[in-house]
């Protein structure tokens, strides 16, 4: 499903963050949103997740044919929006595989009728999918997890929710070469049609795992740059003063 977003004014209550985005990702693409520290990139993770923190100000954010503002966070997440957070917390006295049976249960409107033998099925497969002991299905959610497996654990969700698109703020932060593989694994198994996804990263290496269809820098809350894949080559090697640099030259 494809993502939407015309000149998207937010922020909060005393202080605009985002300053006009436009942005679009087709059905079926990836796109990676790049920008230093401060641009506005979890913040237009959480607006479009529906946080209530944030105020949105003007401008419109729609995935397919709805119109994301006028739902709640807990409806977007049933109509098939998914958010990996930058810092997943823990959810202490409910475990995995109870905490997934309910959001999987409810996202697939299976309720009455689950077929629980099945769930299970999918959930060991996708945890070995994964590198996940089948161990970790009677733990509370994230409580005592690395940075690694809570990563890993999102990603998990996100296999067995299906949503139809994927914000994916900062998956790679603090992970390893092999958990970053896993990661990046997990990602690329839903890509394709009926999915679209926002991968937001200072870095290119997860971006040589999942290769982008399109990238996008953000900058004081405005893209302020979209291109090729090789846009991220020219950040690695220049730093975000390029881009500056670049839109100086642009205007002159």
């Amino acid at each position: 499903m494809n993502l939407k977003i015309e000149n998207l004014k937010a922020g909060l209550t005393d202080k605009s963050i985002l300053r006009g985005i436009s942005l679009e990702v087709p059905d079926g693409e990836i796109h990676a949103l790049m920008g230093p520290n401060g641009s506005g990139k979890s913040t237009l993770a959480n607006v479009l997740a529906g946080h209530p923190q944030y105020e949105v100000t003007g401008g419109t954010l729609a995935m397919g044919d709805l119109d994301l503002s006028e739902l709640e966070a807990f409806e977007r997440a049933r109509a098939g929006l998914f958010l990996a957070f930058q810092y997943p917390v823990e959810v202490p006295g409910i475990t995995v595989g109870k905490f997934l049976k309910r959001a999987v249960e409810l996202r697939r409107g299976e309720e009455g009728r689950f077929d629980v033998t099945a769930y299970i099925k999918e959930l060991r497969a996708n945890m070995d999918h994964m590198g996940i002991d089948q161990k970790f299905i009677n733990r509370y959610l994230n409580e005592g997890f690395s940075g690694g497996e809570k990563k890993r654990m999102e990603i998990l969700q996100m296999l067995m929710l299906k949503p139809a698109f994927a914000v994916l703020d900062e998956t790679d932060s603090g992970l390893d070469i092999d958990a970053l593989r896993i990661v990046a694994k997990g990602i690329n198994e839903l890509r394709g049609e009926g999915f679209g996804a926002l991968v937001i990263t200072h870095y290119q290496r997860i971006l040589d795992h999942v290769k982008p269809d399109k990238v996008h820098v953000m900058v004081d809350g405005r893209i302020v740059l979209s291109g090729g894949p090789e846009i991220v080559g020219e950040l690695e090697a220049r730093g975000y003063d390029w881009v500056k640099e670049t839109l100086v030259e642009a205007i002159a």
